[in-house]
């Protein structure tokens, strides 16, 4: 079996070229089972119960934060599962509300809106200053654009470790390495990183650490804030309930250390246990074939591409398979109808990062993206689906 008959969306869509996994990747159906086998074996609530079942799902549970943890080489108490990337990157900026004015946030214009508008709300909350670390000709951050606008004020840097545009790979630890000599905390958006590339905490020594199941295989609704242990327990939670506290009285509460802390109420149990399998998949299959087969259907596509006239492709040297691109005088959102008339599913807009569209001159753009599923049958329909988009509305 190959790994595409993994995934079973292919048996009920068996026309689909899926070139849209940096929105959201597919599902095999090892994952969904998982799922599956919660609901129809246990289905009831973790931590709270005495019972049997109870213990045993939250053994499950537990065991999937253990996998997380040991995919990113954290540990056990420094992993929270979050509802994805978004909630968890909001969570840490609102542990900088107590900023002073005057203090510096550093960000780019690479990043996607769950990774810029939490921090232009603390600027604008605290009077902190934003300050973007400038992109080179090409789009990319380099570690000499991030040393003119680090200071001694530097308090925040919150950067993509892989840009969802651009494809690019960012220099992290070197950055990291240079935020923590003047004192700054460093805040990573892995979204992009973790379906791609094996990521080690402990070796970037990144404060935080923020990314979704949903983008790594792995259901929606679920994912994961890395902290380091003593920096979480520093951290006031912003949702209250049951689970995370530790004593209640009339007059005031006490809570839990550790990711409890954060996790009030009924975890997104299925959620955790689904996304435990989807690293178990991955794991299985490991990061360089992950990356060679991405890089043999990009280099495949774009020496394609390369013979069209009229695409312009704006990150022909990006790092994880990704292609972002416009057809000459065609919208977007237009392009994107025929492509989906012939089952090739990518993106089109602006991608949640208006800044780097900004940045690159246009208003939008189409973005398809290939994973471990894709084969050289895709890049070929896609192919064929550029040149008949371009054909097509050249008539008019």
């Amino acid at each position: 079996m190959n790994i595409r008959d993994k995934f079973p969306i292919y048996e009920f869509n068996q026309n689909l070229t899926y070139l849209d996994t940096a929105a959201s990747s597919l599902k095999p159906k090892a994952v969904i089972d998982t799922i599956d086998y919660y609901y129809s074996h246990y289905g009831v609530n973790v931590h709270r119960g005495v019972y049997g079942l109870s213990y045993e799902a939250t053994d499950l549970y537990e065991q999937a934060r253990d996998k997380v943890a040991n995919f990113i080489n954290a540990t056990h108490n420094e992993v929270i599962f979050t509802r994805g990337a978004t909630q968890s990157l909001n969570m840490v900026a609102n542990h900088f509300l107590n900023l002073n004015a005057g203090d510096e946030i550093i960000t780019s214009e690479l990043e996607h809106h769950s990774n810029f508008l939490p921090w232009l709300e603390v600027s604008k909350h605290t009077k902190a200053v934003l300050k973007f670390v400038e992109l080179d000709q090409r789009g990319r951050l380099t570690v000499e654009a991030f040393k003119k606008v680090l200071s001694k004020k530097t308090k925040v840097v919150s950067l993509t470790y892989v840009s969802n545009v651009m494809g690019y790979i960012t220099p992290i630890k070197e950055i990291i390495k240079l935020a923590h000599e003047v004192g700054a905390l460093v805040v990573v958006d892995a979204a992009q990183a973790a379906p791609h590339m094996q990521i080690d905490v402990k070796d970037l020594d990144c404060d935080y650490l923020a990314f979704s199941s949903h983008k790594m295989l792995g259901p929606t609704g679920i994912g994961v804030l890395y902290g380091k242990e003593h920096l979480l327990n520093q951290m006031e939670p912003t949702e209250f309930g049951g689970e995370m506290v530790q004593n209640v009285t009339k007059e005031n509460a006490s809570y839990k250390t550790g990711p409890f802390r954060f996790e009030a109420g009924t975890p997104i149990i299925s959620g955790a246990i689904g996304l435990g399998k989807a690293v178990d998949f991955i794991n299985e299959i490991g990061f360089e074939a992950i990356h060679n087969h991405t890089q043999s259907l990009y280099n495949y596509t774009m020496k394609a591409l390369e013979t069209i006239e009229g695409v312009t492709v704006y990150n022909e040297d990006n790092d994880i398979g990704l292609i972002t691109f416009n057809i000459d005088d065609v919208h977007p959102h237009d392009a994107a109808t025929i492509f989906d008339k012939n089952g090739v599913a990518l993106r089109a807009g602006h991608h949640c990062a208006q800044l780097i569209t900004k940045w690159l001159g246009i208003q939008a753009s189409l973005r398809a993206s290939f994973y471990i599923y894709n084969t050289k049958a895709d890049a070929d329909t896609f192919i064929a689906s550029v040149i008949e988009v371009r054909d097509f509305f050249r008539r008019f």
